[in-house]
C-alpha cells in the first residue's frame, strides 16, 4: 500500500508531516491515522527533532473521519474494533507529543480535521481556511483541547451548533496566531517551527509537558472522552 504521508526534513531539528490523501480531502481512514501515529512515534525518538509541522496535501488541511468507514464499522463488528482502537492510537499519538506540533492549517479544517489542529501545540490558518463541527449533528464531539484553547463559550457553541469558524475570527480568538495566503501558510509554519527549535530540546519538553499537565489531557482517556 503507498504511504498516506509524506515525510520530509527541512532541517535537523523540524520535520514536515503532510497528510497525503487528496483525493479524499486528507479523511482520516483508519490506515492513515495508523501511518501518524507511527510517524510521530518515530519522531519522538529522534535526539535531533525539536519540531513538526503537519498539513494537508491539496486545498484541504483535513475533512474529519473517513466516514465510509463508520459504514463498514456499522456492519462489521471486528472493523469497529478496529476503527475506535485506531481512533484512540491516533489522538494519543497527536495530543501526547513531546515535542513542538505546528499545524499548518492550508484549507478546510472540519470534525476530525479541527481536533487535529486543536490538538496541535501551535496553529497558522490559510486565508481559505474554516474550522467546524459538522458532525454535532449525528455523534459525539471533541470537546476539551477545543476548550482549553478558546473557552468554555466559544467551545460550546462551535461543537453545540457546528457553526463555521472562518481564519479571520480564529485569528481573532487566538485559535491560531496568523493567517495568510495559501501559498504562504507552510513557509510561515517553518518559520515559526525554526524559531521553537532556537529552544533546548530537554526545555522543550520540559515545557510540553507542563503544558500537557495544565489541559489534563490524560493519554488513557478514550476520544469520546475528551
Amino acid at each position: 500500500m503507498p504511504d498516506l504521508t509524506r515525510l520530509e526534513r527541512h532541517s535537523p531539528p523540524v520535520a514536515v508531516l503532510t497528510l497525503d490523501r487528496p483525493a479524499q480531502r486528507n479523511a482520516l481512514s483508519v490506515a492513515l491515522r495508523d501511518e501518524i501515529a507511527d510517524r510521530l512515534g518515530a519522531l519522538a525518538d529522534d535526539p535531533d527533532l525539536k519540531a513538526v509541522v503537519v498539513t494537508g496535501a491539496g486545498s484541504v488541511f483535513c475533512a474529519g473521519f473517513d466516514l465510509g468507514e463508520f459504514d463498514r464499522a456499522g456492519r462489521d463488528g471486528a472493523f469497529s474494533a478496529e476503527l475506535w482502537a485506531s481512533s484512540d492510537r491516533y489522538h494519543r499519538a497527536v495530543a501526547t507529543f513531546p515535542l513542538v506540533t505546528v499545524a499548518a492549517v492550508n484549507g478546510p479544517a472540519i470534525a476530525g480535521g479541527f481536533d487535529l489542529a486543536v490538538l496541535c501545540d501551535l496553529r497558522l490558518a490559510a486565508t481559505t481556511a474554516r474550522f467546524a463541527h459538522p458532525e454535532y449533528s449525528f455523534g459525539d464531539v471533541v470537546y476539551g483541547p477545543l476548550c482549553d484553547l478558546v473557552g468554555g463559550g466559544l467551545a460550546r457553541e462551535l461543537c453545540l451548533t457546528g457553526r463555521d469558524l472562518h481564519a479571520d475570527e480564529a485569528l481573532a480568538v487566538h485559535l491560531v496566531t496568523a493567517v495568510v495566503e495559501p501559498a504562504d501558510v507552510v513557509p510561515r509554519a517553518l518559520e515559526l517551527a525554526e524559531r521553537v527549535a532556537v529552544a533546548p530540546r530537554e526545555t522543550l519538553m520540559r515545557t510540553k509537558a507542563k503544558a500537557l499537565a495544565r489541559a489534563g489531557l490524560d493519554p488513557a482517556r478514550a476520544t469520546l472522552d475528551l
